[in-house]
């Protein structure tokens, strides 16, 4: 059978679905070829995650047909999307946070003997040579909850491949990773492709499409817009395609001079915080974005906690305004004459509250403000929230909706305009765009350049070297816990912040000397 005639893994027929009054899908239709890596793009809200749902058998389509290996199928349950041959590592992670590593790898598919007891013994065995296989090692008895972001994000992917997909789905599976993370996902994608998996890719990140995908599907609005072989479709096609509009020009323009900073108004002084932050010193200017570039664990989450009131200090200072201050809790770094905000590595669990409305949200870390005598004065909060909301261009709904209810570019948004309700003047953004669409991103930059401009000041770390090098007036790198690099204006590039990165630089040889 050739090429042209072989049946599609994945056949997508006119699938409709709706939430209320919320159109998720309206007849979507695609095919994925047998063995390829399929890119899976659109805005945050496009229907991607809609898509991925209801391939592993977690929402039921109101309309339409999905065929699977050529063949017709109801993916009822996620047992029965198992049983096809699917298998989903999903962004918002599965694990079980109080469960070990082991008992994660297991879940629900534990090996019984014939009494039914679970025989550990082998699966412990077999777990440890599957990790092993895939290149990273993890404590099996480690809870979960105690493991970084990234390594849970790993351990999420390894569960999915030890179940031998035939079609694998990856839900923005390297919105959590780093450079060197990336690469070792890209020797899984490309082994399980030699083998004939066929794997769907949701990304926005157009360099990793480039590098893994054979063909591209686009979603807007709930509505297929494209599917095309990757090497046809240039990258400003796939953005313009994505967002229905073109960008011009993605990042804002910086400061021509340094004549717009005024004088400092955080800083921190030989800190050694967290367990891997270890002696850093830096100054951060008033209407500056500072950039916190490094790899994963060289200290930048120590150093943003310590900042906020997060972590224990065993030693130096965080100077506020040229003073030393004493942050020991996000309370104190709330403080009008401090006026911190932090913006945390992951939404979900640690910056909102999904229950709770968007308006509930923001308002919360300075609801006194708007209380008197045990009451909250209800036009005031909602005026100062409409406010922030405007600024960051979230959805209106936001003002009565649960923030679980949105999009993760709404949901960011929203944790962001929790700060501006509470005025705060130096923002802490760790990875504020992970998981972000191109749309919402070229929002969040012009946000951040509005706010430094008005008087704000920002220390911004991401995992994208390129955030770093367009949107940041300076960047320090970090390597070992230790500072590694200082770059300003023209020095600032891909390349001059890698090599410190990876402990090229003189600071690091003389460190180690």
């Amino acid at each position: 059978m050739t090429a042209d005639t072989e049946l599609p893994a994945v056949d997508i027929d006119a699938i409709s679905k709706a939430f209320g009054p919320t159109v998720a899908l309206d007849g979507v239709s695609f095919r994925i070829a047998p063995g390829s890596v399929h890119a899976l793009l659109g805005e945050n809200g496009a229907g991607k995650s809609t898509i991925v749902k209801i391939l592993s058998g977690l929402v039921q389509p109101d309309e339409g047909r999905i065929s699977i290996l050529g063949k017709q199928a109801r993916l009822g349950t996620p047992r029965t999307a198992h049983a096809k041959g699917v298998q989903t590592a999903f962004q918002e992670m599965t694990l079980v946070r109080d469960l070990s590593v082991l008992d994660n790898m297991l879940l629900p598919y534990a090996p019984a003997g014939p009494t039914g007891l679970i025989r550990r013994a082998a699966a412990r065995k077999a777990i440890r040579s599957h990790i092993s296989d895939l290149g990273f090692s993890v404590d099996l008895d480690a809870e979960v909850a105690t493991l970084d972001l990234a390594v849970r994000q790993k351990i999420e992917i390894a569960r999915a491949v030890y179940r031998k997909p035939r079609i694998l789905l990856l839900d923005e599976p390297t919105s959590t990773l780093t450079g060197g993370d990336v690469e070792w996902l890209g020797a899984i994608v490309a082994r399980l492709k030699a083998a004939g998996t066929t794997v769907v890719f949701i990304t926005h990140r157009m360099r990793e499409v480039r590098i893994f995908c054979d063909t591209l599907t686009i979603l807007r609005n709930g509505r297929h817009i494209l599917t095309a072989p990757t090497a046809e479709v240039s990258d400003g096609d796939v953005i313009e395609q994505i967002i229905g509009r073109s960008i011009a020009q993605t990042f804002p323009p910086k400061p021509e001079n340094e004549a717009v900073f005024g004088p400092p108004v955080l800083g921190v002084r030989d800190l050694k915080a967290g367990g891997k932050l270890d002696g850093v010193s830096f100054d951060l200017r008033k209407g500056e974005i500072l950039g916190i570039a490094g790899l994963q664990g060289m200290g930048q989450l120590d150093l943003f906690l310590a900042c906020f009131g997060m972590a224990e200090i065993e030693r130096g200072h965080v100077v506020v305004d040229g003073r030393n201050v004493w942050l020991g809790s996000p309370a104190d770094a709330l403080k009008p004459n401090i006026a911190i905000g932090l913006v945390p590595e992951d939404r979900k669990s640690e910056g909102l509250f999904l229950k709770l409305s968007g308006r509930q949200n923001a308002s919360l870390p300075v609801v006194q403000r708007f209380t008197r005598f045990g009451l909250i004065r209800e036009d005031e909060e909602a005026h100062a929230v409409h406010l922030a909301f405007s600024t960051v261009e979230v959805d209106r709904r936001a003002m009565w909706t649960r923030a679980g209810a949105f999009s993760g570019g709404n949901q960011q948004k929203i944790a962001i305009a929790k700060w501006l309700v509470a005025e705060s003047r130096i923002l802490l953004l760790f990875d504020p765009t992970r998981g972000i669409d191109v749309g919402t991103k070229h929002e969040l930059y012009v946000m951040m350049r509005d706010y430094v401009a008005s008087g704000g000041s920002i220390l911004l770390h991401s995992t994208e070297i390129p955030e770093l090098v367009h949107q940041c007036d300076r960047v320090l790198v970090l390597y070992g816990g230790r500072l590694a690099a200082e770059l300003a204006g023209d020095e600032i590039s891909e390349g001059a912040i890698m090599r410190p990165a990876l402990g090229h630089s003189d600071r690091v040889r003389e460190a180690a000397e």
